[in-house]
């Protein structure tokens, strides 16, 4: 009952004096917005930098030559070592399945300069890659027109190259690019496929490669004795990349006759470790926006206690009216902190919806990604900082003395 008697005079308070109480509550809404809003551009930019490195595929795994290593792994700071370049002798070490019963498959890479030309248009991919079929799966390149190029075709060491998209537009524009013959650097090639966009995955455009059967290039562009610039090596499962890790350093320690960690000559770079410091970093982050926009809801809290102390003494006479005429310390109390937590909730629900139309909208290259329990905390908090904000002056109210009270002016 008295609640609800509350309720009917906070609301008769609030209405009385509407432009005040629209902007007490536009700091809450303000507040609650930017919370939803901030945590959205948070989980959208750690969504967008995860899907990225998703799609380089979170079960490869990378071995490049050279580096610094430490005693134990092979991968912790330590000693730089001799570098020694990676071959085909270690790619068929990791393929055999009694060494590496982790490993799915592995792809030599080599990387290459060269410059294609068709009927007068050139280009130079910033990527062009000499590898084996196994390459596009383990890198989640997909296929849109034509066919890849298979491990047949890197016996048959066969003159055929896929395009990425950026690259098969650069040359040959709208026109059909498939049985087409260009040429990389002076020697002729035949396009047998056009990859899927992938977009960028940073500073790299994943469109703008081209690949070919690494023999091809080998006998084509580099030379039989090019080194290559690295191996990916695709693990069974998520699950096993650190033992396919593990396997794949103890059979290059073989291959390379290394005997003491600290002495290793290659880097084994792991995209699921990449993924999960990638995730740990963007919710730091995502937490500090929230912190952020949670000191403007702080200030709307103070915003709702300043106009509630005005209400107090404007309210000064009626208060002491209704002690004289038998209101109790908790009717008084009960009365104020209502209209507070009130403004706080209508503050609060307007501020979800500005923090849910708002995060439809692109921010700052950023497609937001609502996170169902920012929406829930926010108003929450603005309930809450009601509560906290409203208790003083309810209980200034409440403290005030009926015969001073009923002197007021």
């Amino acid at each position: 009952m008295i609640l609800v008697e509350s309720f009917r005079i906070a609301v008769r308070g609030i209405l009385s004096s509407r432009l005040r109480s629209l902007l007490t509550m536009l700091g809450v809404t303000i507040g609650v917005g930017a919370v939803i809003i901030l945590v959205a551009v948070g989980n959208g930019s750690s969504k967008a930098v995860q899907d990225q490195l998703e799609g380089l595929g979170t079960n490869v795994l990378t071995v490049f030559q050279g580096g610094f290593f430490g005693p134990g792994d092979g991968n912790r700071p330590g000693t730089q070592s001799s570098s020694q370049a990676l071959t085909l002798d270690d790619v068929e070490a990791l393929q055999n399945p009694q060494n590496a019963p982790s490993i799915k498959s592995v792809s030599p890479v080599l990387m290459a300069q060269v410059t294609a030309t068709y009927e007068g248009a050139t280009y130079t991919p910033s990527q062009f890659v000499g590898t084996n079929g196994a390459y596009f799966e383990a890198s989640n390149y997909e296929l849109a027109s034509g066919r890849l190029f298979t491990d047949e075709d890197y016996e048959a060491r066969s003159r055929v190259a896929v395009l990425g998209e950026t690259v098969a537009q650069g040359l040959f524009g709208a026109a059909d690019p498939i049985g087409k013959r260009i040429l990389l650097n002076g020697v002729r090639f035949e396009v047998i496929g056009v990859l899927a966009a992938k977009g960028s995955a940073g500073p790299l455009n994943q469109d703008e490669i081209a690949m070919a059967p690494l023999t091809a290039v080998q006998d084509a562009l580099t030379g039989p004795r090019s080194s290559l610039s690295s191996i990916v090596v695709q693990a069974t499962s998520t699950d096993t990349t650190d033992t396919a890790q593990a396997e794949i350093t103890t059979t290059l320690y073989s291959t390379h006759e290394i005997t003491d960690p600290t002495e290793a000559d290659f880097t084994v770079f792991n995209q699921a470790a990449l993924l999960a410091a990638s995730s740990e970093s963007n919710d730091v982050f995502t937490v500090l926006l929230g912190a952020v926009a949670g000191i403007s809801l702080l200030v709307g809290g103070i915003g709702v206690m300043n106009i509630m102390l005005v209400t107090v003494t404007e309210r000064t006479r009626e208060i002491g009216i209704r002690k004289a005429v038998g209101a109790r310390r908790s009717h008084i109390v009960s009365q104020f902190l209502v209209e507070a937590v009130l403004l706080s909730m209508l503050g609060g629900a307007l501020g979800v919806v500005a923090g849910l139309v708002g995060s439809r909208f692109e921010i700052i290259g950023v497609e937001p990604v609502v996170a169902p329990y920012s929406v829930f905390l926010a108003f929450g908090v603005s309930v809450l900082v009601g509560l906290f904000f409203g208790s003083y002056p309810a209980n200034r109210a409440a403290s005030l003395r009926p015969i001073e009270a009923l002197r007021y002016e």
